[in-house]
């Protein structure tokens, strides 16, 4: 399922590294859960609606973003935490919140990210960031997915993934959360599977730490 939210902004300026404080309002609207980390089963979009100005992004009178998850009590969870306190940052304030039903992804095979997708794999001395043209990429990718399709009692023998390389605008982003710098990739996605698991991926996501902001799907 998922929610799109809308927001009402007066041309507000947002600090380009604002990810953290999306993230913030997000655990905020759900309380305390376990699905805080690398395998959360959910993911939100970035901030839509802005333009560059010179001190960051302005905001000059709405903007919206989208919340997916596969299980619906933390949907619920977080419709009652944004009614309860709509307030975000930098003045923004939720003013409607929309629910989708998961479509029937059947035929769909291409997806495009929302927010950027990031693979990190640790190695002996450092954490190593994947690009979407490392020899690996796909590998880990999949791996990621199949790990959280494990942990919501999922398993598709015919699951492929792999970025879409032909992609003419396929690039990378260096993303600065909490002054951490993550170099995270802005490429489209084909997957091939059972229909259960492309809704899975439409609402968690695609590769690491989904419930901080990062790859989340059209």
């Amino acid at each position: 399922m998922r929610l799109h939210i809308k927001i009402k902004t007066k041309n507000q300026i947002v600090p380009f590294n604002h990810q953290h404080l999306l993230t913030g309002v997000v655990h905020k609207w759900l309380g305390w859960n376990q699905e805080h980390g690398d395998l959360s089963l959910y993911s939100f979009s970035r901030l839509e609606g802005a333009r560059t100005a010179k001190d960051g992004l302005l905001f000059e009178n709405q903007s919206s973003f989208f919340f997916s998850a596969w299980d619906e009590n933390l949907v619920k969870r977080l419709i009652g935490g944004i009614q309860e306190d709509p307030m975000m940052f930098n003045g923004m304030q939720v003013t409607e919140v929309i629910m989708q039903p998961t479509p029937d992804l059947t035929e769909k095979e291409l997806f495009y990210p929302a927010s950027p997708i990031f693979i990190k794999r640790q190695t002996e001395n450092n954490t190593e960031h994947i690009i979407y043209d490392d020899p690996h990429a796909n590998q880990y990718l999949k791996e990621t997915l199949a790990n959280k399709m494990h942990k919501a009692g999922m398993n598709d023998e015919t699951l492929d993934v792999r970025f879409d390389l032909s992609y003419p605008r396929a690039g990378t982003k260096l993303i600065t959360y909490k002054n951490i710098k993550n170099r995270a990739n802005w490429c489209p996605v084909l997957i091939k599977g059972e229909p259960e698991t492309k809704a899975f991926v439409w609402e968690v996501g695609l590769g690491n730490s989904t419930g901080v902001g990062f790859g989340a799907v059209k």
